[in-house]
């Protein structure tokens, strides 16, 4: 080694295809050696190659490319690569996603502010995104990608034949960013994405070797354009009007005093901006390129613009929004002034090589002990009868051979070796577990015994549940960006209604076994005591896996059914109304009222008298003492 290098790749060192920090991996991986793919991105990309083999079982095929041809071939892969990836993926993302807006479980109160009735018609509206993009089957893909290579991207773009945006995942491969100078960093976006790969020869279809580049870059807003043609070329060219001056696209405008054209987009209302995205999306054939040119720099006049289904050219084509859709997901937190995530494997590479050499030896040492070497002596071989000489000897069940009587069998016994090399197997396991903070319990290798109690798994889970905090922390703002994305291009598309966006997130599932029994003590604790609102135990219920689709719902459901609490609830108000509202029930009817007058009656002040021309009745006459009845045909009784 003549010089030490140190970046974002640099615990790939130790292999011999990295040893050269000008050519890395350029025997390995001659597809590197073209002309287009930039030098400074060149370890990167190896890095992603050699990353892909070990996740692939192909480690030991790069090693004997690479030189080590012997025990390249020999070597035995058995998987774990990929199992650490896709543990790491399954407790990152835990048993579900869902997409939340803050302030949408109280659309359904009784009387919800307008702020929460649109968070819920977003929550809504995202969701049914979500589901026809089938946004979880891109999260799988994008987020393994990223926890083996390191890094994942996400593509978004309008589709106007379904009046939706489109959610894309690329190889990290393809993504070529581009930065001005000194603006590199982590929190700093790009001004300028590039997404590029070679396209292979097809000689059915005539077509020869290609590179095909996508390229979205912000630029100050311009005058209209439309599709047009140059040398048998599918270009863009501006629209002008009848004095010969451009003209603007609809909606926009130009300031007198400085010349720029400004818009105003559906999520700023009142607040005009002179940026736009543009999109390039061309081939070029990779005999017209030189030496000189690679990705950033591919000439112009040797383009040939693709044409999207609409019929639009795509050379900077004015996306009607001020952001690039691309969103680039690290696996971890970036150090200071880098781009790039670390992949899961990638300080424990030399352990898995260790842990495949390990492998291999073993199953060297089970084929001798299971078939052992056999020394015979004094025995009586059999003999070949056209040649005379003793023919090849056979350990095999069955075998008989007759010995001298100074004759004797030896086998030679590697089952100690085999048992040491199983012991370091274990050894290197617990090793792998601990360095990657997976821990033996989350990789499922621990012994039960080992945790006489829940206290015991939780101690045991604590590196994991600080891998996962630091796994989802790195990804949380830029999940919250893709949908601020996917809100503002519906918004750009006219589908969605236009207004300032609102935040929203993915929620990750639990990433651990849940203790659904403690959790649901708590929670009713808590609310008995007064210490828990009912929102915040039914959210505590949902997190923990209760069946609970949405928490506004659940708590409508649960107070209809509270009738001890609505009963408390009218000894305290006394509001027979209020209660009617907190059990979900509609209005009482009004009570009717019965008048106390004729209708067209004058009601009378003072006491009451008889109406004119009303006769006294004649006085009742007292029956004697002690006579209570006469004797009728009714019998006798009191009258």
């Amino acid at each position: 080694m003549r010089e030490l290098l140190i970046d974002a790749w640099s615990w790939l060192n130790y292999k011999q295809a990295m040893a050269d920090p000008n050519r890395p991996g350029h025997h390995a991986f001659p597809e590197l050696n073209t002309s287009w793919v930039p030098a400074e991105d060149l370890r990167r990309l190896a890095a992603y190659k050699f990353l892909a083999a070990y996740d692939s079982n192909q480690a030991g095929q790069l090693a004997a490319v690479t030189g080590d041809e012997h025990h390249g071939l020999e070597r035995r892969e058995l998987g774990d690569p990929s199992k650490l990836i896709d543990t790491t993926l399954g407790y990152l993302l835990g048993a579900e996603q869902s997409i939340v807006v803050p302030g949408a479980e109280h659309a359904e109160e009784d009387k919800p502010s307008a702020e929460n009735r649109a968070a819920a018609d977003l929550q809504d509206r995202l969701r049914a995104w979500a589901d026809k993009e089938l946004l979880a089957l891109r999260i799988q893909q994008a987020e393994r990608c990223a926890v083996r290579c390191g890094d994942g991207v996400y593509t978004l773009a309008w589709e106007p034949g379904k009046q939706r945006a489109l959610l894309r995942t690329y190889d990290p491969g393809f993504y070529f960013p581009e930065w001005d100078e000194g603006e590199q960093d982590s929190a700093e976006y790009p001004s300028r994405v590039h997404f590029a790969w070679e396209l292979a020869v097809d000689p059915v279809r005539g077509l020869k070797a290609r590179v095909r580049r996508i390229t979205y870059e912000l630029g100050p807003i311009g005058p209209a354009t439309s599709p047009g043609s140059l040398d048998g070329r599918a270009i863009r060219e501006q629209v002008v009007g009848a004095d010969g001056d451009p003209v603007l696209t609809v909606g926009d405008s130009r300031d007198p005093l400085t010349g720029n054209v400004t818009r105003t987009y559906p999520w700023a209302p009142g607040k005009p901006s002179s940026t736009t995205c543009y999109l390039t999306d061309a081939e070029w054939l990779l005999e017209d390129l030189g030496r000189a040119h690679d990705v950033f720099s591919l000439p112009l006049d040797k383009a040939s613009y693709r044409v999207r289904s609409d019929g639009q050219v795509l050379d900077r084509l004015d996306l009607m929004h001020d952001f690039i859709p691309v969103v680039h997901i690290p696996n971890t937190i970036p150090d200071v002034g880098e781009h790039w995530g670390k992949s899961t494997l990638a300080t424990v590479l030399q352990l898995l090589d260790e842990l495949a050499a390990t492998d291999t030896d073993s199953a060297s040492a089970s084929a001798t002990t299971g078939t052992p070497i056999v020394a015979l002596a004094g025995a009586r071989l059999p003999i070949d009868r056209s040649t005379g000489q003793p023919l090849p000897v056979r350990v095999e069940a069955g075998t008989v051979w007759q010995l001298s009587d100074s004759g004797r069998m030896d086998t030679l016994d590697t089952s100690a070796q085999l048992a040491e090399l199983r012991q370091r197997i274990n050894h290197l396991l617990d090793r792998l577990a601990s360095n990657t903070r997976l821990t033996a319990a989350g990789l499922g290798s621990l012994d039960p015994v080992k945790l006489p109690n829940g206290y015991s798994l939780q101690v045991a889970l604590g590196p994991l549940d600080s891998l996962v905090g630091a796994l989802r922390l790195a990804r949380n703002h830029k999940y919250q960006l893709l949908l601020r994305m996917v809100q503002r291009l519906h918004q750009a598309g006219q589908e969605w209604p236009a207004s300032e966006s609102l935040p929203a997130r993915l929620v990750f599932g639990a990433h651990t076994p849940t203790d659904r029994t403690t959790v649901l003590n708590d929670a009713v604790q808590g609310y008995e005591a007064g210490v828990f609102s009912l929102e915040t135990v039914v959210r505590m219920l949902q997190e923990a896996g209760y069946p609970i689709e949405d928490i506004a719902e659940e708590i409508e459901r649960i107070q209809k059914r509270a009738f001890d609490q609505a009963a408390r609830l009218a000894d305290a108000t006394g509001d027979n109304t209020a209660v009617r509202e907190y059990l979900g029930l509609p209005e009482a009817d009004p009570t009717p009222t019965v008048p106390l007058v004729e209708p067209g009656q004058v009601p009378q002040s003072g006491p009451p008298t008889s109406p004119p021309g009303a006769k006294p009745l004649p006085p009742t006459p007292l029956q004697p003492p002690g006579k209570t009845g006469i004797i009728g045909e009714a019998g006798p009784g009191p009258r």
